[in-house]
């Protein structure tokens, strides 16, 4: 039976890896700060089992070992990795062509053939997939498969995965778990009432009982929680929770599929301009070594204000019309 744990575990074995790796080669902060992650995934499930049977130890040293990572990421510096030279990366991409996209459409097309039928296989009587999201186990097998397609079309080595992995983490330095972090912290502030408070904030600062002025907050608090969260999936619930079930669903009558539709939608303009969006701001920066680091969003602020602006007229024109 699979469980989410397995991957997990199997996450932490490469986090492990990329730690020794680095460790060969005396970058201490980068290798301690691997191995504390790689712990922190491998000990995850036990941590919690401990934590529900009353001993507070464990998830009190995991907390030690979150801290460890906040100080460890101050002494990591980004670093040229080696790769292959340019001339052999340009012969591979041209004798494999459009064949590179398969392994990237796998990923999604595997995870939802899971989340749709893994919960209808067994063998022998018993569930392939044990407790757990079945989107999390349907990405992680994905991922797992897409490694194994990717390395059948180039030929490589079982170990180029991990050495491939070990080079992007290496790239993307600490800012690799802001998503990670940063979605965590929205859970945490639904979890903690924000969105109660946000909502008492709203109603105090504009005139609730006018639709524009609450669908104006509801949109561009939704990218001011984005650019602060780094993430719109963190950013939503809050929002919504605040200002866009209270005031714009249940006094206002806004539908609810097409306001939290167009609303996570005006999220994603904030995710175009902040640098708290590491994966898809900062890193292809790194990657591509480019000396101004925020390259990526100067180049995207143009389309997020028109985007954000034609967001918020559709919000106030179709959540209201049906």
């Amino acid at each position: 039976m699979l469980r989410t744990e397995h991957f997990y575990w199997f996450l932490g074995a490469l986090l492990l890896y990329a730690g020794w790796c680095n460790l060969r080669q005396r970058r201490f902060a980068h290798a301690a700060f691997w191995g504390v992650l790689a712990a922190l995934f491998g000990a995850g499930d036990a941590v919690l089992r401990a934590t529900e049977a009353g001993n507070a130890l464990p998830s009190q040293l995991a907390g030690c070992g979150v801290i460890a990572l906040g100080l460890l990421a101050t002494r990591m510096r980004r670093e040229h990795i080696a790769e292959a030279p340019e001339a052999q990366r340009r012969a591979s991409a041209q004798r494999l062509g459009h064949k590179l996209f398969v392994p990237a459409l796998l990923i999604p097309l595997l995870t939802v053939l899971v989340v749709m039928f893994g919960g209808d296989l067994a063998i022998g009587g018993a569930p392939l997939f044990g407790d757990g999201s079945l989107t999390l186990i349907g990405l992680s097998i994905a991922g797992l498969v897409s490694a194994v397609v990717a390395l059948a079309m180039i030929r490589g080595a079982p170990l180029t995965a991990a050495a491939e992995g070990r080079r992007l983490l290496d790239a993307m330095g600490w800012a690799a778990l802001l998503p990670l972090v940063l979605a965590t912290l929205g859970g945490v502030f639904a979890a903690s009432g924000v969105g109660e408070a946000i909502a008492a904030i709203v109603s105090s600062l504009i005139p609730a009982d006018q639709r524009l002025a609450v669908v104006l907050a509801y949109g561009l608090g939704m990218v001011l929680f984005t650019v602060i969260m780094g993430n719109a999936f963190a950013a939503f619930p809050v929002m919504t929770a605040g200002v866009g079930l209270p005031l714009l669903i249940q006094q206002h009558g806004a539908d609810p599929a097409i306001l939290g539709a167009i609303g996570m939608l005006t999220g994603y303009c904030g995710t175009l301009m902040t640098p708290m969006a590491a994966n898809f701001n900062l890193v292809p920066a790194a990657l591509l070594e480019l000396d101004d680091p925020n390259a990526v969003i100067r180049a995207q602020f143009p389309t997020a204000i028109p985007l954000l602006l034609v967001n918020l007229v559709l919000m106030y024109w179709l959540a209201f019309s049906f």
